[in-house]
């Protein structure tokens, strides 16, 4: 990469190394001079005036001497200074290589700057930090754009396949045709939308306010009572004031979202889903518990994984898109919290949402 018109770092440096040891030598030349004339001087007073010799004649005698004095030190400046300048500038040419090799689109590439931790291993350690968060994160985004574009593209193909068996065959029941595009375009609906959320939580891109997740979780328990009574389920919730900031929509999504989860994957006519929060060691604590199937830490490991149930892809034959937990996961991130996943002895899965407690007396802030 070609560099605009001007002096390189290290040419400033080695002249600045020159420039200061020559004004110092400068400096030791006008002490020696002045010691001289003082030596004349005392010489005149104390010996024969004879003996002195002149001051002009002082100054010639040593005029050469320090003239040479001055361009060996220039010399040796600039030549000393552009070796140090070169030795101690090398850390930040192989951090701009590792720049230029993250522009080009590779991502992979690490520093690693060896030697002792100075502000060039400080600044090779935080870049290389950097790049390990970008290349997760964008084979995360790849990950997802894949997936989604996959959930996407099966209900419109499958609107399609049906548009054309009612166009080749005309004598259909219509009302038939109606009620499967009806459902299969709630779904495309229900996905886009959750996608739309999932964007808006990773870029936090949502004003903040003091919130109380205990109402939270009441709100959206009272939503999804009808839902889990018709599938013969009992939700109890318990909590005291559990303040926090954050978005109250976005923080209701995850909520509602949990709360659905836990009473999906459920016993059906005998289970139960808990609800509670707390403030616990300066964080708001919101776990949902649900009695269910015993499963494994490692199935439990992928449940936040867009697009999956357990470790098997969701197909559109399933209620819901499979971005429930990632929505979750994303909204918890975006409010400096943290989700923890954890299987219950007994089966079913436990969900602990910790996010930063409010501050007694907090103002509303963007």
């Amino acid at each position: 990469m070609d560099r605009a018109p001007g002096l390189s770092v290290r040419l400033k440096l080695a002249l600045s190394y020159a420039g200061f040891l020559m004004l110092a030598g400068a400096l030791l030349l006008a002490a020696v001079a002045v010691f001289l004339m003082r030596y004349r001087q005392v010489a005149r007073d104390v010996m024969d005036v004879v003996i002195a010799p002149p001051g002009t004649y002082l100054l010639r005698a040593f005029a050469p001497a320090a003239i040479a004095v001055m361009a060996f030190l220039l010399v040796f400046g600039l030549l000393g200074g552009w070796i140090l300048a070169g030795r101690m500038l090398a850390p930040l040419t192989r951090i701009t290589d590792a720049t230029r090799t993250a522009a080009n689109g590779s991502l992979s590439h690490r520093i690693r700057l060896p030697g002792r931790r100075d502000e060039f291993h400080e600044l090779a350690d935080a870049f290389d930090t950097m790049l390990a968060r970008l290349e997760a994160h964008v084979a995360e985004q790849q990950r997802f754009a894949a997936n989604a574009s996959h959930e996407l593209r099966t209900p419109l193909a499958i609107t399609q396949t049906l548009l054309d068996v009612a166009r080749n065959d005309p004598k259909r029941d219509a009302g038939e045709l109606v009620d499967r595009l009806h459902v299969v375009n709630a779904r495309a609906i229900d996905l886009t939308e959750a996608l739309l959320l999932l964007s808006r939580a990773d870029q936090r891109s949502f004003s903040r306010e003091r919130v109380d997740l205990s109402l939270i979780a009441e709100e959206a328990t009272e939503t999804l009572l009808p839902f889990a009574e018709k599938r013969s389920l009992t939700i109890e919730t318990s909590g005291d004031l559990t303040p926090t900031i954050g978005s109250h929509a976005l923080l209701l999504q995850m909520t509602t979202n949990l709360v659905h989860n836990a009473v999906v994957h459920n016993l059906p006519g005998q289970g139960t889903v808990w609800v509670t929060t707390r403030v616990h060691h300066e964080s708001a604590v919101l776990t949902v518990e649900n009695t269910g199937e015993k499963l494994t830490q490692e199935l439990i490991s992928t449940l936040a994984e867009p697009f999956q149930r357990g470790t098997e892809r969701i197909h559109t034959d399933h209620a819901g898109v499979g971005l429930g937990l990632a929505i979750v996961k994303s909204i918890t991130q975006a409010h400096d919290g943290t989700l923890t996943l954890t299987p219950r002895a007994a089966g079913g899965l436990r969900v602990t949402v910790q996010l930063p407690a409010a501050p007694l007396h907090a103002r509303r802030c963007d």
